[in-house]
């Protein structure tokens, strides 16, 4: 699939087609994830999910030059370490603050990323994708915080770091891969592994003896399989294959839809409940998401 995914013309609504479908499963995720962690610490189940992956990657790499290899792996490992960061600051922010704070806050990278990329790449923001950022900020308030007001902790503070990350992540990866031979899928090996090796390295440090007795539950490896196949190998593949045919705002704001999603997999799988407010907020996400791509 990867393949013919490279092997297809550029085309403004693959990538908007490929871009949301990547929202939709990262919006299950959280579900499948918070299921997934009750069998195994955080770290462990991170080392897991992307060791496994970019092993599965890795032979990517057997028709390819050496050049080529160590091009791969001078982007990657950068881009592996701000993922790191990523996923470490979201997981132990999450433990420290609200799961509707964290949804909100986390969007806020959709804000960011315009800034960051005029800051790196001087490409000034347009009209449309201030006023569509605005909107995806109002509408992830509503879906996330049903209209109330919250203050800021410890733990949140930890996932506006992690939204600043990942808007400088979409940004770099485009500035890093322009007018560079990459091979995404080696790219995203290279990537997933530097997650995984430091996520274990981490484990071990912090949770030796729970880290070394790895699950033998088939609901956890069905959880992992899901996550590794759709919500980590699809899902970050086509973030790279995305990222370098159109602007890094763009990505933030089509994958900025993502609490939407993650909303309708709860009221659908894990039956609960949403406001008014909360339907509202996630239509504002959506209608933002297309504004900015059919404008653009």
């Amino acid at each position: 699939m990867m393949k013919w995914i490279c092997n297809l013309q550029s085309s403004k609504w693959l990538d908007f087609s490929l871009l949301l479908l990547v929202a939709i499963v990262w919006g299950t995720s959280y579900g499948v994830a918070k299921d997934a962690v009750l069998y195994y610490p955080v770290l462990g189940f991170l080392a897991l999910r992307f060791c496994i992956t970019s092993v599965i990657f890795l032979p990517a790499c057997i028709r390819l030059s050496i050049k080529d290899i160590m091009n791969n792996i001078k982007i990657g490992i950068p881009l592996g370490i701000i993922l790191l960061l990523i996923f470490t600051s979201e997981t132990y922010g999450l433990s420290k603050t609200t799961a509707s704070n964290s949804a909100f806050l986390i969007s806020l990278y959709v804000v960011f990323t315009p800034f960051i990329q005029w800051l790196i790449l001087k490409d000034r923001p347009r009209k449309n994708i201030i006023i569509a950022t605005i909107l995806s900020i109002i509408g992830a308030f509503l879906l996330s915080n049903k209209g109330q007001s919250f203050r800021l902790t410890t733990g949140d503070y930890l996932i506006i770091f992690a939204a600043v990350m990942r808007a400088i992540m979409v940004t770099l990866t485009k500035r890093l891969t322009q007018n560079i031979s990459t091979n995404m899928v080696f790219l995203t090996s290279v990537q997933t592994g530097t997650v995984g090796i430091g996520c274990l390295f981490l484990g071990l440090i912090v949770c030796f003896h729970q880290i070394i007795v790895v699950p033998k539950n088939i609901t956890f490896w069905g959880d992992l399989i899901y996550l590794i196949i759709f919500c980590t190998m699809f899902a970050f593949f086509v973030q790279n294959f995305s990222v370098k045919r159109t602007s890094p705002t763009k990505v933030s704001l089509l994958m900025g839809s993502e609490p939407v999603w993650g909303a309708l997999y709860a009221t659908v799988i894990m039956n609960e409940s949403l406001s008014l407010f909360s339907w509202i907020g996630g239509g504002i996400i959506v209608i933002a998401s297309l504004w900015a791509t059919i404008k653009d």
